[in-house]
Formats: C-alpha cells, sequence, structure tokens
C-alpha cells in the first residue's frame, strides 16, 4: 500500500468521528480535533495539550528564531497568495476536508505536498490551507498549516519551524471500533463520544476492553499559521510570534 492510500484509509476511518463531533457541542474547545475540524485550536484560541492532543514543549525565545520566523512568514504569505482565490486552490490539487460540515475553519489539504512535506520544508509550500466559509458559499483565506514526520524529533520540528515562536501538534491515542463495528461511532460516555479523536477512551488497555483499534498516533506532525496573527496561539503562559 502506498503512503498516500495509507493516509486515505485512516482519514476514512475516522471521518464518522470527525463529522459527528463537529456536529454536537458536547466536548470542550481542547478536546476539539483541529486537525480535521478548524475548532478553536485550530485557528482562534489556545491549545491545551490532553489526552489526544500532543503538544511540543515550548523554548525559551531567541532573537535568532524571531529572525527565522519572520522569515516564514514573509515566505508563506507569498507562497499562499494566490490561493486567496480558493477556486485556484482547488484547481492546484487542494482538497476540502468534510466540506459538508459545519467549522469554523476548513482544511483544503493537497496529499501531494503533505507526502513532500514529510521528507521537505519550503515555507511556501505549505500542505493544507485554512479557509472559513463565506455566507456566499465561498471560502476565505486565513491561514496555513505545515506537516512532518510522525517520527519527527523536536529538533526537526524546530528546524522547520521554532519551538520558541509556536507549538507542533499530534492527535494521539485514538481509539476506533472496527470497520465490522461502524454503528459504534456513536457510542457516548456521559454525553461524551467514546470513540475517536476527541473521545472518551485515551488508552491502550481500555481500547482493547472494547475490542477495538488502538492508533497510537494519527497523521504526522502538525502547526497552523494565521494570515493575520502569525503563529497559533499557545497555552497559557506562551507567545506568539
Amino acid at each position: 500500500m502506498s503512503i498516500r492510500s495509507a493516509v486515505v484509509l485512516v482519514v476514512l476511518t475516522l471521518i464518522p468521528a470527525l463529522a459527528w463531533a463537529q456536529s454536537h457541542e458536547h466536548a470542550h474547545a481542547s478536546d476539539a480535533d483541529p486537525t480535521s475540524a478548524g475548532g478553536a485550536a485550530a485557528m482562534g484560541g489556545p491549545i491545551v495539550q490532553t489526552p489526544h492532543l500532543k503538544l511540543t514543549a515550548m523554548r525559551a525565545p531567541n532573537a535568532r528564531d524571531s529572525a527565522r520566523g519572520a522569515e516564514i512568514l514573509r515566505g508563506l504569505r507569498e507562497g499562499i497568495e494566490p490561493y486567496r482565490d480558493y477556486r485556484k486552490a482547488i484547481a492546484d490539487g487542494y482538497r476540502i476536508f468534510l466540506p459538508n460540515v459545519p467549522m469554523k475553519v476548513y482544511h483544503f489539504t493537497n496529499y501531494g505536498r503533505a507526502i513532500w512535506e514529510g521528507r521537505s520544508f519550503d515555507a511556501r509550500k505549505p500542505s493544507s490551507l485554512l479557509y472559513e466559509r463565506r455566507p456566499d458559499g465561498g471560502y476565505t483565506l486565513v491561514g496555513a498549516m505545515y506537516v512532518a514526520r510522525k517520527d519527527a524529533t523536536p529538533d526537526e520540528l524546530d528546524a522547520r519551524v521554532p519551538l520558541s515562536l509556536a507549538q507542533w501538534h499530534a492527535h494521539v491515542n485514538i481509539c476506533a471500533p472496527r470497520p465490522r463495528d461502524r454503528q459504534r461511532w456513536r457510542e457516548t460516555v456521559n454525553g461524551q463520544m467514546k470513540f475517536g479523536p476527541a473521545g472518551a477512551i485515551s488508552t491502550k488497555a481500555e481500547c482493547e476492553r472494547e475490542n477495538a483499534r488502538f492508533i497510537p498516533q494519527v497523521f504526522g506532525w502538525m502547526v497552523h499559521v494565521s494570515l493575520d496573527e502569525g503563529f497559533e496561539a499557545q497555552h497559557a503562559g506562551g507567545h506568539k510570534h
């Protein structure tokens, strides 16, 4: 199976959970899935580490990182300027993730770029573009997302986007029903979804007791950048570039 096929398979497996989570106001903002949902944690609120969301540790700010951050932002804004017209993004191979599910921010992802970005980094070529939906049905460009390999080290992530300016995040400890048990996606625990990236189950032992599949990490490391505000909001006590 190719890398791209594997990514698509994982996405299809989790779509029931992502759609359900985004159509119900049952989770705290910190429990939302910013990757698929573009919720509060993605572009408009602090990111807080949870059992399902792993964050890199912040490093001490310094002048060198500030200069690098400014260079990344310049490259990003230059690279995605043509995509202020969302139709250009679609024409260039970006695909809308869950377009029919109401969300604060929609991810337009170019899966070919995502695979390339796992190995290389170019600030001008993010794998995902972030858009807000307009009342007229169109989209307004508000930011972008960079990705890195699942096994990237903190130093490797820092070499892409400095850890003193932004926290990379990864979606971890996901419990998913087996393919034959798709109806189980709607199971809840005290009003919270049982399975998926915002689910009540977050350990392998709990997942195995449910006869379900435990996914230690889905997708690679990610970091969002806002066109207006720069690097994504940090947790309490953090800062933005």
